[in-house]
C-alpha cells in the first residue's frame, strides 16, 4: 500500500474517542468502520511493518506516526486484529 493511499485511508475511517479511558486519551476504530476486510488488514500490516518499536508502561508496541497521530494494534494475529487505535502526537 502506498503511502498516500494509507495516509487517506487513516483520515477517511471512522474513529471513536476511548471514553472509558480518559487518563490516556485515544482513539479507536473497529474493522468493521473501513471500507473492507482487506483495506484493514493492509493498513494493519503496513503499521507493523514499517512502525517504531516503543514501550507503553511494561508492554512494548509498534507505532506508525501519520497525520500528527500515532497509530497501534495491541498484537494480535492480523486475523484476530479487530482494532487500531490512535493518539495525537
Amino acid at each position: 500500500m502506498k503511502e498516500q493511499e494509507l495516509a487517506k485511508a487513516l483520515v477517511d475511517t471512522k474513529f471513536t474517542f476511548a471514553k472509558s479511558m480518559p487518563k490516556i486519551p485515544h482513539d479507536w476504530s473497529a474493522r468493521q468502520d473501513w471500507i473492507n476486510d482487506e483495506v484493514f488488514d493492509k493498513i494493519v500490516v503496513h503499521l507493523r511493518m514499517y512502525g517504531i518499536k516503543e514501550r507503553f508502561f511494561k508492554k512494548e508496541y509498534v507505532y506508525f506516526y501519520a497525520n500528527g497521530y500515532k497509530y497501534w494494534t495491541m498484537g494480535n494475529p492480523i486475523q484476530k486484529t479487530r482494532i487500531i487505535n490512535r493518539a495525537k502526537t
